[in-house]
Protein backbone atom coordinates (compact mmCIF):
# COMPACT_ATOMS: atom_id res chain seq x y z
CA UNK A 1 0.00 0.00 0.00
CA UNK A 2 1.59 3.18 -1.18
CA UNK A 3 1.20 6.31 -3.31
CA UNK A 4 3.08 6.56 -6.23
CA UNK A 5 3.63 9.81 -6.74
CA UNK A 6 4.90 11.25 -10.12
CA UNK A 7 6.20 15.05 -11.12
CA UNK A 8 6.57 16.23 -14.13
CA UNK A 9 9.77 18.03 -12.86
CA UNK A 10 12.12 18.48 -10.15
CA UNK A 11 10.24 21.65 -10.08
CA UNK A 12 7.54 19.99 -8.13
CA UNK A 13 9.80 18.55 -5.61
CA UNK A 14 9.23 20.35 -2.76
CA UNK A 15 5.09 19.96 -3.35
CA UNK A 16 5.29 16.50 -3.85
CA UNK A 17 7.60 16.26 -0.36
CA UNK A 18 4.30 17.84 1.31
CA UNK A 19 1.97 15.68 -0.20
CA UNK A 20 4.30 12.51 1.36
CA UNK A 21 4.67 14.15 4.43
CA UNK A 22 0.67 14.11 4.92
CA UNK A 23 0.69 10.87 3.48
CA UNK A 24 3.16 9.71 6.36
CA UNK A 25 0.36 11.20 8.84
CA UNK A 26 -2.15 9.08 7.52
CA UNK A 27 -0.02 6.14 7.74
CA UNK A 28 0.48 5.50 4.01
CA UNK A 29 4.17 5.03 2.38
CA UNK A 30 5.16 6.89 -0.94
CA UNK A 31 7.81 7.03 -3.79
CA UNK A 32 8.78 10.30 -5.63
CA UNK A 33 9.46 9.72 -8.87
CA UNK A 34 9.85 12.10 -11.82
CA UNK A 35 8.84 11.11 -15.16
CA UNK A 36 7.28 13.70 -18.31
CA UNK A 37 4.79 12.87 -20.53
CA UNK A 38 5.46 15.30 -23.08
CA UNK A 39 9.17 14.42 -23.00
CA UNK A 40 9.73 10.84 -21.55
CA UNK A 41 6.67 8.86 -22.31
CA UNK A 42 7.92 5.39 -22.18
CA UNK A 43 9.84 6.13 -18.59
CA UNK A 44 6.32 7.09 -17.64
CA UNK A 45 5.03 3.50 -18.36
CA UNK A 46 8.02 2.07 -16.86
CA UNK A 47 7.54 3.11 -13.58
CA UNK A 48 3.69 2.60 -13.28
CA UNK A 49 4.93 -1.34 -14.88
CA UNK A 50 7.24 -1.27 -11.73
CA UNK A 51 4.14 -0.77 -9.51
CA UNK A 52 1.45 -2.66 -11.54
CA UNK A 53 1.14 -5.81 -9.03
CA UNK A 54 1.05 -3.25 -6.36
CA UNK A 55 -1.87 -1.65 -4.19
CA UNK A 56 -0.99 1.90 -4.86
CA UNK A 57 -2.55 5.08 -6.28
CA UNK A 58 -0.69 7.44 -8.64
CA UNK A 59 -0.66 10.45 -7.63
CA UNK A 60 0.55 13.02 -10.53
CA UNK A 61 1.89 16.59 -9.96
CA UNK A 62 2.44 18.56 -13.36
CA UNK A 63 1.03 22.11 -14.22
CA UNK A 64 0.74 24.15 -16.95
CA UNK A 65 -0.15 21.09 -19.68
CA UNK A 66 -0.76 18.39 -17.38
CA UNK A 67 -0.52 15.46 -19.91
CA UNK A 68 0.96 13.47 -17.39
CA UNK A 69 -2.29 12.58 -15.48
CA UNK A 70 -4.27 11.60 -18.21
CA UNK A 71 -1.61 9.65 -19.47
CA UNK A 72 -1.32 7.37 -16.25
CA UNK A 73 -4.82 7.23 -15.83
CA UNK A 74 -5.20 5.73 -19.51
CA UNK A 75 -2.41 3.44 -19.02
CA UNK A 76 -3.49 1.72 -15.65
CA UNK A 77 -6.79 0.30 -13.49
CA UNK A 78 -4.98 1.86 -10.45
CA UNK A 79 -6.75 5.07 -8.50
CA UNK A 80 -5.11 8.28 -10.28
CA UNK A 81 -5.16 11.50 -8.53
CA UNK A 82 -3.85 15.15 -10.26
CA UNK A 83 -2.88 17.56 -7.63
CA UNK A 84 -1.62 20.29 -9.80
CA UNK A 85 0.72 22.74 -7.76
CA UNK A 86 -0.96 26.24 -7.79
CA UNK A 87 0.59 28.79 -10.17
CA UNK A 88 0.14 32.51 -10.07
CA UNK A 89 0.94 32.40 -14.11
CA UNK A 90 -2.17 32.79 -16.45
CA UNK A 91 -3.72 33.38 -12.96
CA UNK A 92 -3.71 29.69 -12.68
CA UNK A 93 -5.88 29.14 -15.39
CA UNK A 94 -3.27 26.54 -16.12
CA UNK A 95 -5.45 24.12 -14.14
CA UNK A 96 -8.08 23.80 -16.89
CA UNK A 97 -5.65 21.29 -18.60
CA UNK A 98 -6.20 19.19 -15.63
CA UNK A 99 -10.48 19.19 -15.86
CA UNK A 100 -11.19 18.17 -19.20
CA UNK A 101 -9.84 15.04 -19.84
CA UNK A 102 -10.54 12.89 -23.16
CA UNK A 103 -13.63 10.47 -22.81
CA UNK A 104 -12.49 6.66 -21.11
CA UNK A 105 -9.70 8.98 -19.26
CA UNK A 106 -11.18 10.29 -15.25
CA UNK A 107 -8.04 10.80 -13.04
CA UNK A 108 -9.73 12.75 -10.14
CA UNK A 109 -8.03 16.39 -9.50
CA UNK A 110 -7.63 17.29 -5.65
CA UNK A 111 -6.12 20.69 -5.08
CA UNK A 112 -3.68 21.38 -2.28
CA UNK A 113 -1.36 18.55 -0.91
CA UNK A 114 -3.37 18.13 2.49
CA UNK A 115 -6.20 17.26 0.81
CA UNK A 116 -4.65 14.62 -1.73
CA UNK A 117 -3.05 13.16 1.51
CA UNK A 118 -6.53 12.67 2.77
CA UNK A 119 -8.37 11.06 -0.46
CA UNK A 120 -4.94 8.57 -0.94
CA UNK A 121 -5.65 7.55 2.60
CA UNK A 122 -9.38 7.52 2.19
CA UNK A 123 -8.84 4.98 -1.06
CA UNK A 124 -6.72 3.09 1.50
CA UNK A 125 -9.04 3.20 4.49
CA UNK A 126 -11.39 1.13 2.46
CA UNK A 127 -9.07 -2.06 2.97
CA UNK A 128 -6.59 -0.85 5.71
CA UNK A 129 -8.12 -0.67 9.56
CA UNK A 130 -4.75 1.61 10.52
CA UNK A 131 -5.56 4.15 7.55
CA UNK A 132 -9.30 4.29 8.30
CA UNK A 133 -8.78 5.02 12.16
CA UNK A 134 -6.18 7.84 10.79
CA UNK A 135 -8.64 9.48 8.93
CA UNK A 136 -11.19 9.04 11.37
CA UNK A 137 -8.58 10.49 13.53
CA UNK A 138 -8.29 13.79 10.91
CA UNK A 139 -11.38 14.14 10.56
CA UNK A 140 -12.22 14.25 14.67
CA UNK A 141 -9.20 16.96 14.95
CA UNK A 142 -10.95 19.23 12.03
CA UNK A 143 -14.76 19.09 13.39
CA UNK A 144 -12.84 20.42 16.65
CA UNK A 145 -10.66 23.00 15.33
CA UNK A 146 -14.08 24.87 14.30
CA UNK A 147 -16.03 23.84 17.52
CA UNK A 148 -13.45 25.94 19.16
CA UNK A 149 -13.45 28.66 16.33
CA UNK A 150 -17.06 28.97 17.22
CA UNK A 151 -16.70 29.56 20.41
CA UNK A 152 -13.92 31.57 20.40
CA UNK A 153 -15.87 34.46 18.34
CA UNK A 154 -18.37 34.22 21.04
CA UNK A 155 -20.62 31.40 20.58
CA UNK A 156 -20.69 29.74 23.94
Amino acid sequence: MKAVVLMGSKADLDYAKEIAGKLKQFGVESVLRVASAHKTPEHVLEIMKKYEKEDVVFVTIAGRSNALSGFVDANTTKPVIASPPYSDKFAGADIFSSIRMPSGVAPMLVLEAENTALAVAKIFAMKNENVRKAVEEYQRKKKEEIIKADKEVGYG
